[in-house]
């Protein structure tokens, strides 16, 4: 395993894309997500 120094090159997180950042801030996709995610959940939760 490589060593990290505190400042370095590999110590610094990937930054997000502009895409990424845009379908962060989408009202839209944002609702589109909750509504998958929620039905996922009601699926399991129906399961037992």
């Amino acid at each position: 395993m490589p060593v990290r120094t505190q400042f370095g090159q590999s110590y610094y997180p990937p930054v997000p894309t502009p895409f990424t950042q845009r379908m962060r801030t989408n009202l839209l996709w944002q609702l589109f997500r909750f509504l998958v995610i929620n039905v996922k959940i009601l699926r399991m939760v129906r399961k037992h």
